[in-house]
C-alpha cells in the first residue's frame, strides 16, 4: 500500500496578524464612533475631517507605540528569566534537574526512562536552559526583530482602518450624507475585515463578520446619540 504523505498545515504569522487586527480594528471603529459623535453635535464637515485626521494621527502613534512596549517588554522578560535560570542550572543544578524530570513524569514517562532523559538534556547548559524556558516557563524566544515590525504594523493597520469611515466626509460636501455613507462603508469593511479575521482564526467567519461589525456599530451609535442628546440641552 502506497504510503500517503501527511501535510500539516499550521498557520504561523499569529504575531503579525494579531498586530493587523489590533491596528485595523481600533481603526475602523474609534474614528467611526468620533466622526458619528461629531456629526450628532456640529453639522460640518471641516469640523469632522479635522477631527478625525487628528484622532487617527493620535491614535496611530499611541498604538503603534504601545506595540512596540509590549514586544520590548517580552523580549526583557524572556531575557530576565533566562538570565535566572542560567544562574540556578550552576548554583543549584539539583533542583534544576528535578525540575526537568518532573516535566517528563507529568507526561507519564516511567522513572526508569526519566533519568537519562535528564541526564543528557542537562549535560549542554545551552540545551538545559532552553528546555527550562520553555517547558517549566512556557516562553519562546521572541525575536529581536518584532518590536519594530509590531509598532510598524499597527501603525500602518490604525491609519487605514481610521481613514475609512472618514474617506466620506473628505469627499462629500453635506455631513449627513456623509455620515450614512461613512456608516453603509464601513459596517461593510467591518463586515469584511470579520470575516477574514475569522478565516485566520478558526472562527466561524459569519459569526467572526457579524461580531465584529456589531461592536463597530454600536460604539458609533452610542457616540452619535449621546452627542445629539447632549446638543439637545
Amino acid at each position: 500500500m502506497p504510503t500517503i504523505a501527511h501535510l500539516e498545515k499550521h498557520f504561523t504569522a499569529t504575531a503579525a496578524v494579531r498586530d493587523i487586527v489590533i491596528g485595523m480594528a481600533d481603526g475602523l471603529t474609534v474614528p467611526f464612533a468620533l466622526a458619528a459623535g461629531i456629526t450628532g453635535a456640529i453639522a460640518s464637515t471641516r469640523i469632522v475631517v479635522t477631527a478625525g485626521l487628528a484622532e487617527i494621527a493620535a491614535g496611530s502613534i499611541a498604538m503603534g507605540l504601545g506595540g512596540y512596549l509590549a514586544a520590548k517588554t517580552d523580549s526583557e522578560h524572556y531575557a530576565s528569566e533566562k538570565r535566572r535560570e542560567i544562574e540556578e542550572t550552576v548554583e543549584i543544578p539539583d533542583q534544576e534537574q528535578e525540575e526537568v524530570a518532573k516535566v517528563f513524569r507529568g507526561y507519564g514517562l516511567a522513572e526508569e526512562h526519566v533519568r537519562p532523559v535528564v541526564g543528557a538534556i542537562c549535560s549542554d547548559q545551552k540545551r538545559w536552559v532552553d528546555f527550562m524556558m520553555r517547558f517549566e516557563l512556557g516562553l519562546e524566544e521572541p525575536d529581536p526583530t518584532r518590536a519594530g515590525r509590531s509598532a510598524a504594523t499597527i501603525f500602518a493597520s490604525y491609519i487605514v482602518g481610521g481613514l475609512i469611515p472618514l474617506a466620506p466626509y473628505i469627499v462629500l460636501g453635506h455631513v449627513f450624507t456623509a455620515l450614512w455613507v461613512s456608516v453603509g462603508v464601513t459596517l461593510f469593511a467591518l463586515l469584511a475585515f470579520g470575516f477574514i479575521k475569522a478565516k485566520f482564526t478558526d472562527v466561524s467567519p459569519i459569526r467572526g463578520a457579524l461580531q465584529t461589525a456589531f461592536v463597530g456599530g454600536l460604539a458609533a451609535a452610542a457616540a452619535f446619540f449621546l452627542a445629539r442628546l447632549v446638543n439637545m440641552r
